[in-house]
Formats: structure tokens, C-alpha cells, sequence
């Protein structure tokens, strides 16, 4: 029997006092137990690399896979790389989690980046451009141009490329220039015909302009030339006099990772302003270069941007194939995956065909537990604070907004909440990466329009998901509780995997009220009753009930843990796994990206499997269930198994009560784990190896297909109903 009787997460309580894990029993535990999780996360984008390599993935998406593994890996240098970096250059270095020296690490990371940028670049080059090119999508190079196309396009190129074109010399009375991390570059070379003396010169392919440049069209066929290969075509214009003698394609990538000592400044946002500008000129930490390029040209880089040989990339092909993202805009439907609809939640859907669910009525009579993006967004969550904002019985809305897109319904919603006299709270992070600057301009706009609007805690990022709103009905208030594992952002929401709840439990609601309140405050509160909530007690709730099921083991009681996070990486969660999986308890952690823990290690972790799901979606919801002798207990919420989610974040899981939702989550994690499902498997020597074919030769069943066809049967039987 399943009970769902409402139970104190254990937030502050006595029972935290007696819980203790002692070093003398992680002193048990055999050193060399961990995996590192920089070379973890180079194997996660090999995954998704190998999506991009795989023939079975319509063309387009295969594009679209090699987009997102470089888009990937440059976030990894700017961040991971240029920390591990910046620690050797002042000192700080300390061992990473594995006990390896950072300079030892960032040689590892060099090797294994330098072969996957290889079979990146080959499988553009062998793979999937040939393919395109079968289906007619053609990247052509200058020589493929007959004489009428490269008229046409030299003026192209006159009417709109050389204008904004900025060549810099570099020669004694010119520096050498400042390069832009990301940035396109043309490496030139010269000879001055008059002096016979050779130049430098650099110059930067405009950002602005369309990377591949339509040839020709005829029907779905259509030829592209690249951008800077026009430009390098025609050099001579941007030179006159000079000869010519060489050009090569360059990249830089530099530290663009944001520092900022919050207690030392009184302005978070001025603070961070001043950084993200900064920001651009950040060290160097990769040269990327086209594989022809001369020693000569190579020596003057690395020179004067100051990189080693180890920080040098040499690859065929196009630098820089985050440009496939522009192929996604071609209207070939059949070189792409099947198109998902999101539905609209059961609950959520309109007693009329064409009439307008009221959100509030469906979630008083219960609990309403969303999956995106199978379920959608819009009909969802937008919905829901669309209806708070104009709802004359609603008196405030609390939201903490992490990333969110530049148009946002969200924010719009929140605006006009405030603007029609409502009390709104809006808990903006404006530290979230690469967000910071659309999150201050949000900021703004909030503040003009009445929005209280706060930034959280100083030395914690808010990451918690969350939107609370209060109602007045007959005379009483009552609390419309989401939380939520993803963020209020309608864009990613469409290829996000999330889970959202959806509850008026009088607990949730208080606990939600008294955690907005500290945040907007000054401390964060300590008892919680349905909540776990980081940094104080979340990762002894989790330790607790991890260790719960070991002793029910070493009791004869069945106990299981499972757990869906982007990221294992914290040792003490993952050495509380290995003391479960000692005891006998079956441990299953489902994982899209870094994982260190080692798996099926006799005497440690055999009794653990691990297992990993890439696809159309991004796999992002967190779940945390535990057997818990029969009784079963499952939250969902924002935190990955990571220290800054445990330390240095504030995090929030809810527990779920509805059986049918304890079901359908366990269910989802019974097809994810099962041997017929597509997926990674990871071994004890931390090699992930791809399951998607059956001894038959047959491909295995695709989880997110399989969802979303779960999702529209539920559907269908309502509306038959």
C-alpha cells in the first residue's frame, strides 16, 4: 500500500541531529572510487556527437546535433577550462575530485577534446555534408562557382558584405589586433608590391551577416557558399596594390566565465554589468585553425594571442558549425524527426471544444502533475499565470525567474498582474550564465511596471523553480502552489523534458509563502514540511533517506533508490549510493550528462546501474524516489547532484502524493531503465556505451516516442470519455 499522508521532509527537525555519516565509514570505502567529471562531461558530448554520426537520424537533425555538440564544447573551454586554468595561473590549483593535479587534468581535457574536434570536423566533412548534399542541400566551396554565380555573388559581396568588412594591419605603427572570443577570423598574409616587404593582416567575418550565403535555389535543392570563403575570394579589394600570398580561417575561444564577490559590492547589477564587459576580453584558452594553415602564420598567432601548442586545434573543414543551426530554417520536414504536438494536460483542457479552462478549478480538485514538453507549456503554466494576472479574486503572485526568454508571456503576465494592482514578487537570478544580461534588461522592465523585484541571496544563486499565487474565495485565501524542475522559459520549454506540480495543499502553500519570504528577506527558514530545500538541509534530507534504504537492506526489507538528475557529481550523495549498494540496495540513476560515479564495481557497486538518454529533447527534470519499505517517496524539483546545487544554490524538491502520479513517474522510470529501451550504459571504467539495437539487428524503443505516445493516448481516452 502506497500512503500519501503528507510527511515532514525532516527540514530542521530533531531526526537531523542523530543522522551522521561518520568518516571512519567513508574511510571504508576503496580510493580511485570516482570518476572525473571534466572527462564525464566530454564523453556526454560525445553522445550527443554520436547522435550527429548516427546514418538511422534524419539529416537535419544530424546538423543539428553537430550545432549543439559545438555550442556545447565552447561553453565547457569558456567555463570548466578557463576555471581549471585561471586556479593554475594564481595559485589556487587544488586537486580536482578525482585527486589529480589541474595541469595533469587539462592535458587529459586536451587530448580527448583534441580527438573529439577531429571526429567532429569528419563527421561534417565524411557524413553528414555529403548527405545534405544527396538531399540537396549543397555547402560548396568558391571553385564549384560557375562564372554566372560568382558574378552574382561578387555583388552580393559588394553591396553587402565589403562595406561593414574591417581589415587590420599589423605592422609597427599597428598593433596586433584584439581578437573576440567566438569570432570567425581571416588570417591574412601580404606583400607590398612597391617595398616587396610581407604584411599581416587580420580580418573578422561579420557576425551579423548570414554564415552561408544562398548560390542558388531550384525547388528543395539550394547551394550555399560559405561567408567567409566569399570574403577570402576577394581579398584583393580590401588590399589594393598589395599581392595576395596566403589566408586561413582562426577562432578564438577565451575565459568568459563571470566572477563577481557579491559580499564586496553594494550593486549586484552594477557588479555585474561592469563584468560582462569584462567578460570580452577575457584570456585566450583555444586557437582554433584550418589544418592548411603555414607554420608561419600558425607561429605570429600563437605568438601574439599568447596560447600553448597544447591550446592549438587544427581542423579540416568549416571552423565554428554552430552555423548548421541556420539550416534548421529549411522547410524540408522529411530529413527531420516526425513532429510532436505538445497536448494540453487532461486536467487542463476545456469543458468545451473551444471554450477556456479554468486552471484554478482543475487544480482544486487535485493535484495536476504536467510533463513537458509533451504536455504543453502554453495550456500549463502560461496559462495558469495569464489567468492569475487577470483574475480579480487574485491578490498576489510570488515567481523566481532563473532564464526566460527575451519575449516572454511570462513576464508579460507578471507586468500586467502588477499594473492591474496586484502584489507581485519577482525573484529575478540575474547570475544565471549567459543569461545575465537579458535578465538585467527584465529586471528593468519589471521594476518600471510595479514589480517588486529582488535578486535572492548574497553567495546563492536562486535556481529553484517555483510560482505561487494567492486567491481570495468566500472570504479566505487560498495558494495556488508550481514548482517546477525547469524554468519559465516558453522556447526551451518546447524541447525541455520537465515536470511540473500543480497543488493548492495548504503545506505547500505555506512553505512556499515562508521560503519566498526568505528569500526576499534575509535568511532562509528551516522547517519545511513537503519541501527540501538546499543549501541547508536538502542534501541531508537525500543522505537521510538514501541511508534509510540501506538499513531497511541490511534488514531483509526490499529497498531501491532511483534518481534522475543532469549531473551526478557530489561524493558524499554518491558515496552514500555506494554504502546503499554495499547493503544489497538496488540502486538505478538515470543521468543526461557528467556522471562520477563508477558503477559495477565488485564489493562497491554492483548493485548500481547507470544509464543515459539523449534524443529530440533535452532530458532535464530531476527525481528522486525512494522504496522506502513499501511507503513510496518521490520528489521532483531543480537540483542535480552537483555542490553548487547542495552548497552555493538555492534548490527546491517537492514531494509528489498522488498515486497516480507516483505511478506514472515510476513508470516512466521502469522504460527508462529497461534493457529493451534505447540508451548509454556506463561502465566501471567510466567508458558509456551505446544499447539502441536488439540482438535482431532492430532498433530499441525510443523513450521520448514512447512518451509522447503515452501522453496522446491519455487524450484520446478523455475525449471518448
Amino acid at each position: 500500500m502506497i500512503g500519501h499522508d503528507v510527511l515532514d521532509a525532516g527540514l530542521g527537525d530533531a531526526d537531523d541531529d542523530d543522522f551522521d555519516v561518520s568518516e571512519d565509514f567513508d574511510a571504508q570505502l576503496p580510493d580511485g572510487r570516482y570518476l572525473d567529471r571534466e572527462l564525464s562531461w566530454l564523453a556526454f558530448n560525445q553522445r550527443v556527437l554520436e547522435l550527429g554520426e548516427d546514418p538511422s537520424v534524419p539529416l537535419l537533425e544530424r546538423a543539428n546535433f553537430l550545432a549543439i555538440f559545438a555550442s556545447n564544447l565552447d561553453e565547457f573551454f569558456m567555463v570548466r577550462v578557463a576555471g581549471l586554468k585561471r586556479r593554475i595561473i594564481t595559485g589556487l590549483a587544488v586537486p580536482t575530485n578525482v585527486g589529480r593535479a589541474p595541469a595533469d587534468v587539462l592535458a587529459d581535457i586536451s587530448a580527448d577534446a583534441h580527438a573529439l574536434q577531429l571526429r567532429h570536423a569528419a563527421a561534417w566533412t565524411s557524413l553528414v555534408q555529403p548527405g545534405l548534399a544527396e538531399a540537396g542541400i549543397e555547402i560548396v566551396g568558391h571553385d564549384a562557382l560557375d562564372e554566372e554565380e560568382r558574378d552574382r555573388l561578387y555583388d552580393y559581396f559588394q553591396a553587402q558584405v565589403f562595406p561593414v568588412l574591417m581589415p587590420l594591419a599589423v605592422d609597427p605603427a599597428h598593433p596586433f589586433p584584439y581578437i573576440s572570443g567566438l569570432s570567425l577570423n581571416l588570417a591574412i598574409r601580404i606583400r607590398n608590391a612597391r617595398t616587396g616587404r610581407q604584411e599581416f593582416a587580420r580580418l573578422k567575418v561579420p557576425p551579423m551577416l548570414p554564415r552561408f550565403v544562398e548560390v542558388s535555389r531550384e525547388g528543395d535543392r539550394v547551394r550555399y557558399l560559405p561567408l567567409e570563403e566569399l570574403i577570402a575570394h576577394h581579398l584583393a579589394d580590401l588590399f589594393p596594390g598589395m599581392e595576395i600570398l596566403d589566408h586561413h580561417t582562426f577562432r578564438l575561444t577565451r575565459n568568459e566565465d563571470v566572477v563577481i564577490e557579491e559580499d564586496e559590492t553594494e550593486n549586484l547589477i552594477q557588479a555585474l554589468e561592469a563584468e560582462l564587459l569584462r567578460r570580452r576580453f577575457g584570456p585566450p584558452i583555444r586557437l582554433e585553425v584550418t589544418d592548411d594553415m603555414d607554420d608561419l602564420t600558425l607561429d605570429l598567432l600563437i605568438d601574439e594571442l599568447d596560447v600553448t601548442e597544447q591550446e592549438v586545434y587544427r581542423l579540416p573543414g568549416l571552423l565554428d558549425l554552430r552555423a548548421l543551426f541556420d539550416l534548421g530554417k529549411l522547410d524540408r520536414p522529411e530529413l527531420r524527426f516526425p513532429p510532436h504536438v505538445p497536448t494540453t494536460a487532461v486536467a487542463f483542457q476545456p469543458a468545451e471544444q473551444n471554450g477556456r479552462a479554468d486552471l484554478f478549478a482543475a487544480i482544486r480538485k487535485g493535484d495536476v502533475l504536467v510533463h513537458h514538453p509533451y504536455e504543453s507549456f502554453a495550456t500549463s503554466v502560461q496559462a495558469f499565470l495569464e489567468q492569475a494576472a487577470r483574475d480579480p479574486h487574485v491578490l498576489a503572485i510570488k515567481q523566481t525567474l532563473y532564464r526566460t526568454s527575451g519575449d516572454s508571456p511570462i513576464v508579460q503576465a507578471l507586468i500586467d498582474a502588477a499594473e492591474s494592482g496586484k502584489q507581485v514578487l519577482a525573484l529575478v537570478e540575474v547570475k544565471a550564465r549567459f543569461d545575465e544580461a537579458a535578465n538585467i534588461v527584465w529586471a528593468r522592465k519589471l521594476e518600471k511596471a510595479g514589480v517588486h523585484v529582488v535578486y535572492g541571496l548574497v553567495g546563492l544563486k536562486t535556481h529553484c523553480k517555483l510560482a505561487l499565487v494567492i486567491r481570495e474565495e468566500d472570504g479566505k485565501l487560498r495558494s495556488y502552489s508550481h514548482i517546477g524542475t525547469g524554468n519559465y522559459n516558453p522556447k526551451t520549454s518546447r524541447i525541455y523534458e520537465d515536470f511540473g506540480l500543480f497543488t493548492t495543499d495548504e503545506q505547500v502553500g505555506r512553505d512556499l509563502t515562508r521560503l519566498f519570504n526568505e528569500l526576499s528577506g534575509y535568511a532562509i527558514e528551516k522547517k519545511f514540511k513537503r519541501l527540501l530545500v538546499a543549501p541547508l538541509h536538502l542534501r541531508k534530507g537525500l543522505l537521510r533517506q538514501i541511508d534509510k534504504e540501506r538499513r531497511n537492506a541490511l534488514a531483509g526489507k526490499p529497498a531501491a533508490v532511483r534518481i534522475k538528475v543532469n549531473s551526478m557529481v557530489d561524493e558524499q550523495i554518491i558515496d552514500a549510493l555506494y554504502r546503499a549498494s554495499q547493503a544489497g540496495v538496488k540502486v538505478e540513476v538515470w543521468v543526461r550528462g557528467i556522471c562520477s560515479l563508477k558503477p559495477g564495481v565488485e564489493g562497491l557497486s554492483e548493485n548500481i546501474t547507470v544509464r543515459s538518454i539523449l534524443g529530440r529533447y533535452l532530458e532535464h527534470s530531476r527525481i528522486f524516489s525512494f522504496h522506502n519499505d513499501g511507503d513510496l517517496q518521490i520528489y521532483i524539483g531543480s537540483a542535480d547532484m552537483m555542490h553548487r546545487n547542495l552548497d552555493r544554490r538555492v534548490e527546491a524538491l517537492v514531494r509528489v502524493v498522488a498515486p497516480a502520479h507516483l505511478k506514472e513517474l515510476t513508470a516512466l522510470f521502469d522504460f527508462a531503465m529497461s534493457d529493451s529501451t534505447s540508451s548509454w550504459h556506463l561502465g566501471p571504467d567510466g567508458v558509456w556505451t551505446r544499447h539502441h539495437l536488439g540482438d535482431d539487428g532492430k532498433h530499441l524503443a525510443d523513450l521520448q516516442d514512447r512518451t509522447m505516445s503515452s501522453v496522446q493516448r491519455r487524450r484520446r481516452a478523455r475525449a471518448v470519455r
